[in-house]
């Protein structure tokens, strides 16, 4: 089965910076594009930053600038570099891969999340 396993969330205080790392595990064809998500308490699920297949990259604009989305060294892999982080950036950082397709045929999957705290 595939999944997609996020790591390096944490806390760190305003103006710091985290790199989020996402691996897509398990017998993979092919991903259409990968991204990060964010979910802060009380709002809706909205898109961080983007990365297709062909190395296109789209970011929110509350985060241009600041963030940078990556291939990882590994395959099937995506980084978020987070510098200059704000206490308004706290949430739970989701890893989203679209069209993946496996023996299992195409979908999209989501990761558990990690957690991101910014505060003093």
């Amino acid at each position: 089965q595939v999944q997609l396993v996020e790591s390096g969330g944490g806390l760190v205080q305003p103006g710091g910076s985290l790199r989020l790392s996402c691996a897509a595990s398990g017998i993979i064809f092919s991903i259409n594009a990968m991204g990060w998500y964010r979910q802060a308490p009380g709002k809706q699920r909205e898109m961080v930053a983007v990365i297709t297949s062909g190395g296109s990259t789209n970011y929110a604009d509350s985060v241009r600038g600041r963030f940078t989305i990556s291939r990882g060294n590994a395959k099937n892999t995506v980084d978020l570099q987070m510098n200059s982080l704000k206490p308004e950036d706290t949430a739970v950082y989701y890893c989203n891969a679209v069209g993946i397709r496996s023996p299992y045929g195409m979908r999209d999957y989501w990761g558990q999340g990690t957690q991101v705290t910014v505060s003093s």
